[in-house]
C-alpha cells in the first residue's frame, strides 16, 4: 500500500481561535447564485481588512461554492469572519490555512499536475492530493476501494487501469463535482498516455530498413517460433540458460502474453527478429529478457528493445529493471549502457543484473 504525504495542514474548525495568524486562509462560502452576493461578501472582507488573493467558483446543487484565498488581518479571529459571512445570508463551510506560493490559476495548476503525473506516474497519489486539496490519497487494490462509500462527499474513489484504485479523503470540506471531474480527467489522461507509450514505433535506421517495435499478441506465435528456429544454440542459451532448440506452443503464448506483463517484438517485414519481455514484480521493479536473431545482432536491435521496455516501465511507475545473466557475459550490461541505464550486479547473486531508469 502506498500513501501520499498528508498535505495541506490538518483540519481546524472554523470556530477555533488562532494565536498566530497564517499568511493566508482558504475559505469556502456556499451562497445562492444571485447578482451582488459576491460583491457584498467582498465588502464584508474589506471591512475586516482581509485582502483577497484568489477566487474560484465551483457550481453545486442549489447555488455556488466560492473558494476565496485571502490574507487575513493580523489578529482576526476566524469566528468573526464566519459571522460576517453569515450576516450576508451565506454559509462558511470551511476555513483552512493556505500557502500563497501555491496560488496558481486552477487551469494552469491542473495542466502542471498532469505534466507531473505523466513524467512520474508513481507520484499520481501525490498529484491527485494536490489537485483535490485532499488530506490524504491512498493506493489500494480495486477490490478494497468500496466506491459506494462516499462519507457524505468527504471520500472519493478513482479506479486505475492496472486493477488498483486511489482513495481520496478530505475532512475540511466535501468534494464537489467539478473537483471530481478534474481528478477523473487527470486519471484518464494518465491512462491514455500509458496506452500511447505502448503503441508501435518505427526505428530510424541509417540503412533505411523499416523495423517496427510493437506489442506481441497471440497471433504472433508462428513468427516467434520461426525466430527461435533461426537463432543459434549460443544465442538461445544466453537467453534461456539451458539448451533449447524449439519452444512448445504453450510456452510461446506465455512469451507473447506473460502473466501481468507484456512483450515487445522487433518486426522486419513479416519476420520477428527480436523479442523482449517486461514482467512487473511484487517488489515494485520488473523482470526483463531479450532475444535477438543472430543476423541482426550488433545492429542496435537489442538496445532499441531495451529502451522500449524502459519507456513502458516508466509509464507504469517502474524505475528498476532486472535480468539474469550468465557468468562473464557482458552483452546485456553493454546493451543497458547503450540504452542509457545505470547498472549494477546484485550483491546476493553476481549473475543478477539490476538496471535503473534514473540516476
Amino acid at each position: 500500500m502506498e500513501t501520499s504525504r498528508a498535505l495541506p495542514q490538518p483540519v481546524r474548525t472554523v470556530a477555533a481561535e488562532e494565536t498566530a495568524v497564517p499568511s493566508a486562509w482558504r475559505v469556502r462560502i456556499r451562497m445562492h447564485d444571485h447578482p451582488g452576493t459576491l460583491a457584498r461578501i467582498a465588502i464584508r472582507l474589506a471591512d475586516l481588512e482581509c485582502n483577497i488573493l484568489g477566487l474560484s467558483v465551483l457550481p453545486v446543487p442549489g447555488g455556488v461554492l466560492d473558494e476565496i484565498v485571502l490574507r487575513p488581518a493580523t489578529g482576526l479571529p476566524r469566528r468573526h469572519l464566519v459571522d460576517a459571512i453569515r450576516a450576508e445570508g451565506c454559509e462558511c463551510t470551511a476555513i483552512i490555512d493556505a500557502d500563497v506560493h501555491e496560488l496558481v490559476d486552477p487551469s494552469a495548476s491542473t495542466l502542471l499536475a498532469a505534466r507531473r503525473a505523466v513524467d512520474d506516474p508513481a507520484r499520481l497519489a501525490d498529484v491527485l492530493k494536490d489537485i483535490l486539496a485532499a488530506d490524504i490519497v491512498t493506493l489500494v487494490p480495486a477490490a478494497e476501494a468500496n466506491p459506494a462509500r462516499t462519507e457524505s462527499g468527504h471520500r472519493a474513489v478513482f479506479a486505475l487501469a492496472d486493477g488498483s484504485a486511489l482513495v481520496a479523503r478530505r475532512q475540511w470540506a466535501p468534494f464537489v463535482q467539478l473537483e471530481l471531474t478534474r481528478a477523473e480527467a487527470l486519471v484518464t489522461l494518465l491512462a491514455a498516455a500509458a496506452r500511447n507509450a505502448a503503441g508501435p514505433v518505427v526505428l530510424d535506421r541509417p540503412d533505411g530498413a523499416a523495423i517496427v517495435l510493437r506489442k506481441g499478441v497471440p497471433g504472433d506465435a508462428d513468427a516467434v517460433a520461426e525466430l527461435h528456429r533461426r537463432c543459434s544454440m549460443a544465442t538461445l542459451f544466453r537467453r534461456y540458460h539451458t539448451g533449447v532448440r524449439t519452444v512448445p506452443r504453450r510456452r510461446l503464448h506465455r512469451l507473447l502474453v506473460p502473466p501481468r506483463g507484456t512483450s515487445v517484438l522487433a518486426v522486419f517485414g513479416r519476420e520477428v527478429i527480436g523479442l523482449a519481455q517486461l514482467i512487473p514484480m511484487n517488489s515494485g521493479g520488473a523482470e526483463i529478457s531479450l532475444l535477438v536473431e543472430d543476423d541482426w545482432q550488433r545492429q542496435g536491435i537489442g538496445t532499441a528493445l531495451l529502451v522500449r521496455l524502459a519507456v513502458l516501465a516508466e509509464a507504469q511507475g517502474i524505475t528498476e529493471l532486472s535480468a539474469d545473466c550468465l557468468a562473464g557475459d557482458d552483452v546485456l550490461p553493454r546493451t543497458a549502457a547503450r540504452a542509457g541505464l545505470r547498472t549494477e550486479h546484485s550483491i546476493e547473486d553476481g549473475a543478477r543484473l539490476r538496471m535503473f531508469l534514473r540516476a
